[in-house]
């Protein structure tokens, strides 16, 4: 395993990075609502990516046809994008972006009711957000990697949920996905111990009934094997000799 350490220098362009997706992410906020397309939130999502001067960092990515995951419902992640597909009133829908600014990625994701959504909807946004911060209590200088798994993992499951085990976060930097893999349940290791300058995208995916998940025969969309609702929550955070700074987390 080779876990990239960033320099100063390196870190202004993953700030900026960071900086540009929160934006992306706060504006196409704006436009969930009933009636609109899966196509349409990720047409906006290039269209702000690329007036930043920036690249998607999905678009071609091992083939992916889109720039913005959209996941509804029971799909936990890398849904693709449809004319066809149309949100509903109640309907739940997670947004994973990321984008390339010099050279440099970053990576984030949002899980959104749509309209009025269920209690316990609501309940599963909430908690899996919550994990996320759990978690990046541990994403410390001295911490080990694997203390961040365990304490969104264990949050998760006090609540019932499946916490996804078939999909982990990851390092990242000039590549989207580098070492170290950052699984959201507990380990047998203690994983890697953390130093200033390590950047991760620590991003719990979190499930309604168990973990098991399938993927659809597109070979992307991934679902829950029990048609329960998932959520998805992440940012990329960098290691420091103090707190973690959220780089793609302003208010």
């Amino acid at each position: 395993m080779s876990v990239t350490v960033k320099s100063a220098s390196e870190i202004e362009l993953m700030r900026e990075a960071g900086r540009l997706l929160e934006i992306v992410h706060d504006e196409l906020a704006k436009i969930i609502r009933p009636g609109i397309s899966t196509w349409e939130i990720d047409h906006e999502g290039e269209r702000l990516i690329r007036s930043f001067g920036c690249v998607p960092n999905f678009l071609d990515y091992n083939g992916y046809p889109a720039s913005i995951c959209v996941s509804v419902n029971d799909e936990v992640v890398h849904g693709i994008p449809k004319k066809s597909r149309i949100l509903k009133e109640g309907d739940i829908v997670s947004l994973d972006a990321g984008l390339i600014y010099k050279g440099f990625h970053s990576d984030a994701a949002r899980t959104y009711g749509v309209g009025q959504i269920s209690p316990e909807a609501q309940k599963l946004i909430d908690v899996t957000r919550e994990c996320f911060f759990k978690g990046i209590a541990y994403a410390k200088a001295g911490c080990h990697l694997h203390e961040i798994s365990a304490a969104i993992g264990n949050y998760a499951e006090s609540f019932g949920y499946g916490v996804v085990r078939d999909l982990v976060g990851h390092g990242i930097g000039k590549s989207l996905h580098e070492d170290p893999q950052i699984p959201n349940f507990v380990q047998k290791k203690r994983g890697i111990r953390l130093v200033p300058g390590m950047t991760l995208a620590i991003e719990p995916m979190i499930d309604a009934g168990t973990w098991e998940v399938e993927w659809l025969d597109d070979d992307w969309t991934v679902v829950t094997a029990d048609g329960s609702l998932s959520a998805h929550y992440e940012n990329t955070v960098l290691i420091t000799d103090g707190e973690p700074e959220i780089l793609t987390l302003s208010h």
